[in-house]
């Protein structure tokens, strides 16, 4: 995560998407996925856009503004900084879900890499 950290507002960015990956990895989610400006080079992107894999987690013990999608997911962003998505959720009316929405260049409409993050030791996509 050094790499996106470089400057006051990116390290913002990074402590969010660390507290919000750990309440994911308490509630037993082991993968997670990361898009958007924040993983490219631009020096202030607005915030990350992220997704988790819904597999092993306990939603009963997941923090429910994982599920707030209210106003533009304001309170994901005033608490994270960025906004997240359940991976297997379709993605408005695209018919894709938010991880296969992710992979696709908005501009070209080709597909692009993202980055994925294990929570846990030896955590493999299933």
């Amino acid at each position: 995560m050094q790499r996106f950290g470089l400057t006051t507002h990116r390290k913002q960015l990074v402590q969010g998407l660390i507290q919000s990956s750990q309440k994911l990895a308490s509630a037993g989610c082991r993968i997670i996925y990361i898009d958007g400006s924040f993983v490219t080079s631009k020096e202030h992107p607005g915030d990350f856009d992220a997704c988790w894999d819904l597999n092993h987690v306990d939603v009963d013990n997941l923090d429910p503004i994982f599920f707030d999608f209210a106003d533009r997911r304001a309170s994901q962003k005033a608490q994270f900084f960025g906004e997240w998505f359940p991976a297997d959720l379709p993605n408005g009316n695209s018919g894709l879900t938010f991880l296969e929405f992710f992979q696709i260049d908005k501009a070209t409409g080709k597909p692009k890499g993202i980055i994925a993050i294990a929570l846990a030791k030896g955590t493999q996509k299933e």
